[in-house]
Formats: structure tokens, sequence, C-alpha cells
């Protein structure tokens, strides 16, 4: 645990990955005079490592995204795994004879899943959102498809029959164990998010979400399917499901637990991996040719694999490009047949009852067929709209031939490498050659690859990731949350006390971010929502967020006003419609509002006479829920860009966060 910590305290001052590190100190240690042969069962990685990792890395990763590189990570984890593994196959059995085309297969897939460490380096590098999408998403699902060819082809070794590695039965072998494992996947997700919605409390909350992977991927493996495919399905729907069923506390609490868990797995595995460095060399080097020999082999094919992932790169943007085209052209032709389809409806709104009795109809019948048809009309108007979406999304962060290179030398094998080799049965021929082949490789890719990775960025220049959002997509970002507030109990109960304009859900900085959206919406009502507020609720965080800082997720006073002042600055897309950034309660005694918007200044103890503190916090909760709900409804027909999105859910978060600290100190 402490050289994990060291490292990552090293990391930052030398600019180097902490997993690289880690392995070099592995390899150090390994390497001592005093340190014996240090050998790791490997099932231990693969069951019992592996699941909970990649089931962390799909829980963060946003489905919206996912979605739209779908068919890129579909190409990546599945037939270039394949076409790698063969390739490799074949190589190896023609430098040694000696290995036979199934276990040349095996030691192919072996080398066929990349490493997270990737993602991590091409993150801090600053690379666009779509390149980082594409790479977890092919980290994602490659290891599953490397076992499950490994398993088959080591079967086909045993039998000495290499009949059994025809494509069409690996195809339809590899077929079944994902579906088998995406129908568990999703089954435990699904439940998993509506059990976790019913645990209150945080820890055992946690604790069942560290169960969940393990819930997925013991009986998918059981059933003949892909354990990992099952963790990868689950964290995909626990994405997708846990903001609209797990409260924020409990996903607060989840998530930084599960960040520690991560950390210590991933750091493990790296040294682990230096650590059984020297027993695989020292077994290699008696084989024929010894460690020179294994070397050759090694750079042999560490190049032809990246040669076969330049080229299915190179094909795959090439395909994305044209699919992208035709993608176009189908938004442009469906965009006409709503047209005409309105067009259609309109024609027929207008009716008469003469014609209606002529044709045997009774008006009930023909307003029943209208709202059919208006619901297909709106399903339709939906998908479209998620179309263009998409479409706006490719064409913003394109990937042309410079992110393509970046995705290529990107693909560096790394620990899970080493551990399927170990897998690899006693009985294959030159067992201990494949094994330091897998060990060269993946300790090769991860220094040469890694450390070369960002300067690689630098030079051929890829897009990268803006950190800002743009002015249209904030404005469409507060007129959705803006609509979503008016329709609350919020807006109803402002005119409850003596007919006085009254923020009486005490959203005072909530809204403040969103006042020129519901402006828009509802000049007459939603201003005075918006430049409306009451000093209850700024009192009641305060209270919260001195008294409660520990229990709410960590928020100390100064990270709750650095939050809710940045959600404030939002609404400056507008200067004469937001408020300012200071404390909210000063809208109640502004002469401007007073004047401009008929606002009745309130007194604290007036507002507390007509609300009580629960009820505030409940309207106030109420509103940041339909908040919420109306940004994952978004979410889903893909209008946002997910950091959009997560910045903004984060901030909902945040407040909903300490509105509940605050009712707990208060009970």
């Amino acid at each position: 645990m402490l050289i994990i910590v060291a490292c990552q305290f090293i990391a930052p001052k030398v600019r180097v990955a902490s997993p690289l590190i880690l392995l070099v100190v592995g390899l150090a240690i390994g390497f001592l005079p005093q340190v014996g042969a240090i050998e790791i069962e490997p099932h231990i990685v693969l069951e019992m490592v592996l699941p909970p990792l990649l089931f962390s890395a799909a829980v963060r990763m946003p489905t919206m995204d996912f979605r739209r590189e779908m068919q890129a990570v579909a190409m990546l984890a599945i037939p270039l795994v394949f076409v790698s593994a063969f390739a490799v196959g074949f190589v190896i059995n023609w430098l040694v004879p000696a290995i036979s085309l199934p276990w040349g297969v095996a030691l192919g897939a072996v080398l066929s899943p990349t490493d997270a460490v990737a993602v991590s380096i091409a993150k801090r590098s600053g690379v666009s959102h779509r390149i980082i999408t594409v790479l977890e998403g092919e980290g994602l699902f490659n290891d599953a498809t490397s076992l499950v060819l490994l398993s088959a082809a080591m079967s086909a070794g045993l039998a000495a029959d290499e009949h059994a590695l025809n494509p069409g039965l690996l195809i339809g072998k590899v077929a079944i164990a994902l579906g088998i494992a995406a129908g568990i996947g999703w089954v435990v997700g699904e439940v998993g998010v509506r059990l976790r919605a019913l645990i209150k409390d945080p820890s055992a909350n946690t604790v069942f979400s560290f169960a969940m992977p393990f819930i997925a991927s013991i009986p998918a493996e059981h059933l003949g399917g892909s354990g990992l495919v099952a963790a990868v399905v689950a964290g995909l729907v626990v994405s997708s499901r846990r903001a609209a069923f797990i409260s924020a506390t409990n996903r607060r609490f989840t998530q930084q637990n599960w960040e520690t868990i991560t950390l210590v797995l991933e750091s493990g595995i790296f040294l682990t991996m230096g650590l059984q460095a020297f027993g695989i060399v020292e077994e290699a080097a008696v084989f024929s040719g010894g460690l020179a020999f294994a070397a050759f082999l090694a750079v042999t094919l560490g190049a032809l694999i990246m040669v076969m992932r330049a080229i299915f790169i190179a094909i795959m943007l090439a395909w994305l490009d044209h699919r992208r085209t035709h993608r176009q052209r189908r938004y442009e032709v469906e965009n006409s047949r709503i047209a005409r389809f309105e067009k259609r409806m309109n024609e027929a709104c207008e009716v008469d009852a003469d014609m209606l009795q002529a044709r045997n109809l009774s008006p009930e019948h023909w307003e029943n067929a209208l709202n059919h048809y208006r619901r297909r009309l709106k399903r339709r108007e939906r998908r479209n709209a998620m179309r263009g979406s998409d479409l706006d999304y490719f064409a913003n962060e394109p990937l042309g031939p410079r992110e393509g290179s970046v995705i290529v030398w990107a693909g560096m094998r790394g620990a899970i490498t080493l551990a399927a080799a170990q897998t690899i049965s006693t009985h294959a021929p030159a067992r201990a050659l494949l094994l330091t082949i897998a060990l060269f490789i993946a300790a090769g890719a991860l220094i040469i690859q890694g450390l070369t990775l960002p300067g690689l960025i630098r030079i051929v220049k890829p897009q990268m990731a803006s950190g800002d959002i743009s002015e249209e997509e904030r404005a469409k970002l507060l007129t959705v949350m803006g609509s979503a507030l008016v329709d609350t109990a919020l807006a109803q109960a402002i005119h409850e006390v003596d007919g006085q304009t009254l923020l009486s859900a005490g959203v005072s900085r909530t809204l403040s971010r969103i006042g020129n959206a519901v402006s828009a919406t509802d000049e007459a009502e939603g201003t005075r929502i918006a430049r409306t507020a009451d000093r209850v609720l700024t009192d009641i965080l305060r209270d919260a967020s001195t008294q409660s800082g520990a229990t709410s997720g960590g928020l100390c006073p100064e990270c709750v006003d650095d939050s809710l002042e940045a959600t404030a600055s939002v609404a400056t897309t507008s200067e004469s419609a937001s408020l300012p950034a200071k404390d909210a309660s000063s809208a109640l005694t502004s002469p401007s509002d007073d004047e401009g918007h008929g606002t009745v200044a309130m007194s604290e103890e007036e507002v507390e006479r007509s609300f009580t503190r629960d009820q505030i916090r409940e309207l106030a909760l109420e509103a940041i829920h339909a908040q919420r709900d109306a940004l994952l409804q978004a979410r889903d027909e893909g209008i946002f860009s997910s950091a959009a999105l997560e910045g903004a859910l984060a901030r909902l978060d945040n407040e909903e966060i300490l509105l509940v600290s605050s009712r707990e100190t208060d009970h």
C-alpha cells in the first residue's frame, strides 16, 4: 500500500503515469537476489480483480457517448481481436514450427487486450472526449473477446485439431458468450439499481455495489457466457439508471469508495506484473535460443500487431465517415417525411362533421385516430432529433488521420495480457517462451508507448477537448432546466402567502443560474420566480455546510460556495435577467426587483411563519428532482454533450446533498 501511495505522489512530479512507475518498481524488486520467483494465480486477476475494474469503468462511462461510438467499439473489440490473433498465430507458427497454429492463435488472443493506462495518459494530455470514449469502450469489451478466443484456441490445441479454429464456429461461440453475458448483465443492472434505491444507508449501499460485478460475472461464467461482459453491461446499466433511482448522497459516497478500490486494484496489478517478471524470464532462459530469441519474437510480433491495428483503424475510420454521410442523407430524408406528415395532420384536423358523417366516423373516433398519429409523429421527431444531435457530435469531434494515429499508438498491452498468458495450459508446447513473449510485449508496450504517447499527441495535434460549454449549448441547458422548474409545486406556492411573490422552495442559488431561461419560458411568472429569493434557504445551506460537511459527501463550506456560485455563473449569458453570484437573499431587498417585477420584500420571520423549514426543503428537493428528470430526458435524446450534462447533474447533486444533510441535522 505504501508503494502505491509513493508512486501516486511521485507520478505528477515526474510526469509519468503511476502504473508505469509501479511496473518499474515491481521489476526492480522482482530481480533482487533476495527475492525469489513470484507467481500469482492468474484466475485471481481474471475472476476477482478484472470484473470490479471493468464494472467501475463502465459505471463512469456516459452511456450517451457509448451509444454513439458503439460501432467503432464493436469493430475494435471483436473483428480486430480476431484478425490480430490469427495474424500472430500464422507468423509464430512459421517462425517456430514447434508451436502449432492453435497455440499461436492462443498467443495472439493473449496479446489482443489493450490496457487502461493509455486512457489515463490520453486524458491527461487533453485529447478530445471522442477519442477517450473509443479507447475506453474498446478496453471494456476486447478483454472478454480475447478470453473467449483464448479458451477456444486452447481447446483446439489440446485436441490437436486445427479445424476447430473454423472462423464460423469461433464467431458462433463468441456470439453465444456475449449474448448470455449481455442478458445476465442487463438483469443484474436493472434489478441492482432498484434494490440500491431501497437501501438508504450509504455504507450498505456501497457494499452492495461492490457485490454487483460478481453477481453478474459468476452466473454468466457458469452458464457459458463471458463474466467480464456481464460485469460491463451491468455497469453500463447502472451508469444509465443510477441518477434516476439512487439518491445523490449514496451516489457520491459510493463513487468516492469505488475510486479508492479502483486505485488499489489497478496499482496492485501493475506491481505484481513486475514482481512476476523474474520467474517468467528464468523459465524462458532454458529454451533453445534463450532470451535473445524471445526478444526477437516479441519485437516482430509487437510490430505486426501495431501494423495490423493501424491498417484496421484506417479502414474503420473510412467506413465511419461513409456511415456518417449515409446518416446525414437519412436525416434529411426523414425531415422531409416528417414535414409531409405534419402537413397531412394539419389537413386532417380541418375535416368537418359532414365529411366524417359521410365516412361513417364519429368525432370521438376521429380525434382518437388523430391522437394516435400525433404520438407517432412525436416519436419520429424525437428519433430524428436524436439522429441530428449525433450528427452534430460527429461533426464537432471528427475522427480523422490525426485522431486515428493516437488511437493506434494508444493500443498498448498491459497487465491483463500477462494474466491471460499465465492461463495457457501447461501442456502447451514452449509455454515458457509464450509467456516470455507476452511479458516482453506487455512491458515494452507500456514503457515505450506509455512514455511516448504524450509526445505523439503534441506532434500530430489531434482535436483537443474543449473545457468550456458553448453559449448556444448553455442557453439550451438553461431553457430545459427553467421549463422543468416552472411546472413544480414551487411555482404554485409563490402566491400562497397573501398574494405576495415568494420563492417558497428556497432554491435561490439554484434558480439564480436559470433566471433568463425561466424568463424565456414564462416572462410574467418565470422572471418573478427566478429573481425572488428568501434568506431561509441561505441559512439552511450555511448551517448544513458548516455542521454536516463530512456527512454530505465531504463538502466543506468553501466547496459549497464555489459550487453554488459556479452554478449561478451559468446564468451570465444574459446579464439583465440574472442575479449576481453574491448572497441570493439580496434579491428580496433590491429596489429594482421590487419596482420592475412587483416583488414584495418579506422578512425571514414572515417567511418562516408561512412555510416551515421542512416544507421549504421538500419544495426545494422537488424542484431539484424535476430539473434532474428533465436533464436525464435530454440525455436520452442526445441534446447536450456529456460534459455539460455531467456538470449540471453534479451541481444539482451538491445542492440535494446539502438540503438532505440539513434535514438530518435539524432532526
